[in-house]
């Protein structure tokens, strides 16, 4: 995980607060970077067809990726949002659907239930995702508070997770390896990179040594990614946020390692965005080689950006740049037809069934008692407060890059006095437009000015800047948001009595493009109560749109 123009690691952050030329080879991996596979015919269509960066223009940090079978999966940083780890499935490496979440709750102390604490911009930072092809198991790895590393396990990435173990080590941006002959290694660490064995199950710690020390000269490297490729192991390495650096041992995964730069400010695809960098490698059906990575993209956050592999004759991969700069798109990998088209990040979500789909993610543990799904989403009152920081049920929703809309119809009916429903543009520094129900009266308001400081309590709960009378039960609530990278960008409002002519309410609000938050802006919906509970609201259907 990084930032612009920084070379702190993550920890000290934390702690303040609270022209490369293509080589002739091209390696085989072993595990499941490339999960072994028959060769497969190639679509005409897809070796004629070109793609664009950034591959996914939403918030996606910290990328892990695999390959199983032809299926690509890749997981990412969720922070303080829950579920973690959001797992994504693609079979073209270029278009991507939500598939499940690795961590299915927080649970790891009161503060991610906001439970008179809180839990923002910690629980799930740089973790590492991996398929054990003999037990047919996906296996998800990560630390938490700096305390304990967690394993987790599935037989598919759709269904509940389970976890497997504590290890009562913090594994520190860990890259996972499962080498050829079905052994687990991690790799972890700032400045000082460490690999640990584990125990033939992945319960336990076996060994673990230090492997290599960064040379001041360079600052800190971290975001560990392990590969055994070609009989040589690979420590892949971040230098946040301008540079990716590889270890390479020729004598086993506890080295000696040999260090080489595989870029440094690098000019990136996204413009106003930084340097693309961390993410990881993985190798296609057909032997070719990519690199996903993630620039930083802020006020969206951190978006994942793919680029083409190579190797050079001595085993070092080179990333194969366009004018000297990573590629604004590149031809799309040459891989097998898809079984069918995956599901778009945009579109519209009726809330039928009676579970939320993979792509919402609550801020901190939802009261469970307190939602529910059945042909739309119900948002009982959870929480009596002032304060939308400290309100639980909060569900968010990935803004979509560079502009786009989010609407949502909401059944206010039941709202009872003093509770505030709504949708909001959420980070540090939040607004939003909504419902307020007060001695009976029903009003539609924009509020701005709720704000954190930089060890991320309030500091703002808001302040009302416009509002309208409403009438009936429903209302249509509009947030348009654009976070093209580089400069602060405008958030604004609106809202429908009908569903088709929406009023424009309150003046833009500023969404800054600072880095400190780590997590972009996301679209939120709320409902709290400021004077009791027992009211609720039905949301009967949200669309995401962007041109």
């Amino acid at each position: 995980m990084s930032w612009l123009n920084q070379e702190h690691s993550r920890r000290s952050a934390l702690a303040t607060a609270t022209g490369l030329l293509a080589g002739a080879s091209v390696p085989a991996a072993s595990g499941a970077r490339a999960a072994a596979s028959p060769p497969a015919a190639v679509s005409p269509e897809a070796v004629a067809a070109s793609y664009t960066n950034p591959v996914i223009w939403q918030d996606f940090a910290d990328i892990d990726i695999i390959r199983v079978g032809n299926t690509y999966y890749c997981s990412a940083s969720t922070m303080h949002y829950s579920p973690g780890a959001p797992v994504l499935r693609s079979y073209d490496l270029v278009n991507w659907e939500f598939a499940g979440h690795s961590v299915p709750t927080l649970d790891f102390g009161a503060k991610y239930d906001l439970n008179g604490a809180r839990g923002y911009v910690r629980g799930v930072w740089a973790s590492s995702l991996n398929y054990r092809p003999s037990n047919k198991t996906f296996y998800w790895l990560g630390q938490i508070d700096f305390s304990k590393t967690y394993i987790y396990t599935a037989t598919s990435v759709e269904s509940t997770w389970s976890r497997l173990t504590t290890i009562d080590n913090a594994y520190y941006d860990a890259g996972l390896l499962i080498d050829d002959d079905d052994t687990m290694y991690v790799a972890y660490g700032n400045t000082t990179i460490s690999v640990a064995q584990l125990s033939a199950d992945g319960r336990s710690q076996v060994r673990a040594q230090q492997v290599f020390a960064t040379p001041s000269s360079i600052g800190a490297l971290e975001g560990s990614r392990f590969y055994k490729i070609n009989g040589n192991h690979y420590i892949f390495l971040t230098r946040p946020a301008n540079g990716q650096y590889v270890l390479k041992s020729t004598s086993g995964p506890f080295g000696p390692y040999t260090l080489r730069q595989v870029l440094l400010d690098l000019p990136g695809p996204v413009s106003g965005g930084g340097v693309p960098h961390q993410g990881g490698l993985v190798q296609t059906q057909n032997g070719a080689w990519y690199y996903m990575a993630f620039v930083d993209a802020y006020p969206g956050g951190r978006i994942p950006v793919l680029a083409p592999i190579t190797w050079t004759s001595d085993g070092w991969p080179t990333v194969q740049l366009v004018s000297n700069a990573w590629g604004a798109s590149y031809p799309t990998p040459a891989v097998p037809a898809p079984p069918r088209q995956v599901t778009p990040l945009t579109g519209v979500d009726t809330f039928s069934g009676t579970t939320l789909t993979p792509k919402w993610e609550w801020n901190h543990n939802p009261d469970n008692s307190k939602w529910s799904v059945s042909n739309g989403l119900t948002l009982r009152t959870a929480t009596v407060t002032d304060d939308l920081y400290w309100a639980r049920n909060t569900l968010t929703h990935r803004i979509q890059g560079p502009t786009s809309t989010a609407t949502i119809q909401l059944d206010h009916s039941a709202m009872k006095d003093g509770d505030r429903a709504g949708l909001a543009l959420l980070r540090n520094s939040s607004a939003w437009i909504g419902v307020k129900r007060d001695s009976g009266a029903t009003r539609v308001v924009m509020v701005n000015g709720l704000t954190m400081d930089n060890s991320y309590n309030t500091t703002g709960t808001g302040t009302e800047v416009a509002s309208a009378g409403i009438s009936g039960s429903r209302v249509w609530l509009r947030a348009d948001a654009d976070i093209r990278p580089g400069a602060a960008r405008p958030g604004t409002f609106s809202y429908s009595t009908d569903g088709t002519t929406f009023v424009r309410l309150g003046p833009a609000f500023t969404m800054g493009n600072e880095w400190r938050f780590f997590m972009g802006y996301r679209y939120a919906v709320f409902n709290y109560a400021t004077l009791a509970l027992g009211g609720s609201v039905k949301v009967t259907r949200f669309e995401l749109t962007s041109p």
